[in-house]
């Protein structure tokens, strides 16, 4: 069997990856927020993730890998989007829910196994705090639950920050009620007219980092292979995470190994947010033309824990890369993954590698199932190179043929131009004419 090695964020270091179970390898990453259009930066580790799902699936079998990827629809900023629009929340969330997975599966991300929403595990989340409480990790406080951070002394052990830069990130300002500065929310009360739902401590509604772990517990288990997600959750979602399932199920780690991956900024800019206004979405990029494919080429071509400066040039230097990859693979299948491809993605993803590696493949069929692994040259060769509106484009190139074949230059020339015009190229050859899009 294939030895996977992963960079584990807790053990600084890459660790061979042994799941607790062979035969049942789970993986939780946390997924979005609906209240927006996903930016290019939120796609990376959908992608990236979705890349360790496929290696998974292929070394220890199609059906051994629990993978679930989360929706946050209950949240202030859903909230304040739901009032802007003087509509209910849920019509914000299963629009965006909708515009995310529509975003996702152009780019080629495989939907996960389970893709739990949060407000359908109220209940679950209620019942942790409710335990948490029990054994003195939490407190009840102005219709407040909140954690008790000095309670679990291992907290900060993922990050490894200091106790007070941990409560400068931690607030905006500490709130009265709170025992300890760098105590966090469990569950806030709620207004009647935001929604919410009744608990033992008040109508109210979950703060953000409990959903994860009453959503882990509830469908992966208490402590699961692979917890994923970028690194601007480190600190303080994965910390938080981490200390509330600990705690609520004595002692026992929440994860055996935690991944994440890199930024992604704008050429010259900082990392890509939207509150810097520095964004650029999937939708925005697919409405350009850009098939993706393309995109999914650019998420991986730097290694995941990296940073991704996203431009111009390397969405076209993705497309590049793919019309010669798709040159090379034809309509051929029926292939099996080449050793040195597998090889590079078992070494903690690198994907530079690895498409190294798929370039300098000579033989079509095992070029085709070798880009399986990375959700590429999943098109035929004339779906890749021609797309819709083949057979409109094909007459012109017969009409192009017949004038040159009666000497009448002028009009294949036009037809060559009007050809181009629309972004179509023509290649003759000793077979004839073919066509792709640009």
């Amino acid at each position: 069997m294939t030895e996977i090695r992963l960079h584990d964020t807790m053990a600084r270091e890459k660790r061979v990856f042994t799941p607790a179970d062979p035969g049942r390898v789970t993986m939780y990453v946390c997924g979005p927020t609906v209240y927006n259009r996903a930016h290019i930066g939120n796609a990376r580790p959908a992608v990236v993730f979705d890349v360790l799902a496929r290696l998974l699936r292929h070394v220890y079998g199609g059906e051994a890998l629990v993978y679930a990827r989360n929706i946050t629809d209950v949240d202030d900023k859903i909230i304040d989007a739901a009032r802007e629009e003087g509509v209910n929340p849920s019509v914000i969330t299963d629009r965006y829910e909708r515009f995310y997975l529509a975003d996702m599966g152009a780019l080629r991300v495989s939907p996960p196994v389970i893709a739990p929403r949060a407000t359908e595990h109220v209940a679950e989340m209620t019942a942790m705090i409710g335990r948490l409480i029990e054994t003195g990790h939490a407190y009840e406080a102005d219709g407040h639950v909140l954690f008790h951070v000095p309670s679990d002394p291992d907290y900060g052990a993922l990050g490894r920050r200091d106790r007070d830069a941990m409560i400068a990130g931690a607030r905006v300002e500490v709130a009265s009620y709170k025992k300890d500065p760098s105590d966090f929310v469990l569950w806030k009360p709620s207004e009647p007219h935001v929604i919410g739902w009744e608990s033992p401590w008040g109508r109210g509604r979950p703060g953000w980092h409990i959903e994860c772990s009453a959503m882990i517990e509830r469908h992966l288990g208490a402590t699961i292979d692979i917890h994923g997600g970028g690194l601007d959750l480190i600190f303080p979602h994965h910390e938080n995470e981490i200390a509330q399932s600990r705690c609520a199920h004595g002692g026992d780690p929440l994860a055996r190994y935690w991944l994440h991956n890199g930024f992604l900024s704008m050429a010259g800019s900082e990392k890509m947010s939207k509150s810097l206004g520095n964004v650029v979405t999937v939708g925005e990029l697919l409405e350009q033309g850009h098939k993706g494919e393309t995109l999914r080429l650019a998420l991986l071509s730097a290694h995941y824990r990296q940073p991704l400066e996203w431009s111009g040039q390397l969405i076209a230097q993705s497309k590049a890369t793919l019309d010669r990859l798709y040159r090379g693979a034809r309509e051929a299948a029926g292939g099996a993954a080449d050793a040195g491809v597998v090889e590079a993605l078992a070494d903690d993803l690198n994907t530079p590698l690895a498409l190294s590696r798929l370039s300098a493949l000579a033989d079509p069929a095992t070029l085709r199932a070798s880009a399986a692994l990375l959700g590429l040259l999943e098109e035929s060769f004339a779906a890749w190179f021609q797309g819709e509106g083949g057979a409109s484009i094909d007459a012109l190139v017969a009409a192009r043929t017949a004038a040159k074949k009666d000497r009448n230059f002028a009009e294949a020339d036009r037809i060559r131009a009007e050809l181009a015009s629309e972004g179509i190229l023509l290649e003759d050859g000793p077979q004839g004419t073919t066509w792709r899009r640009a």
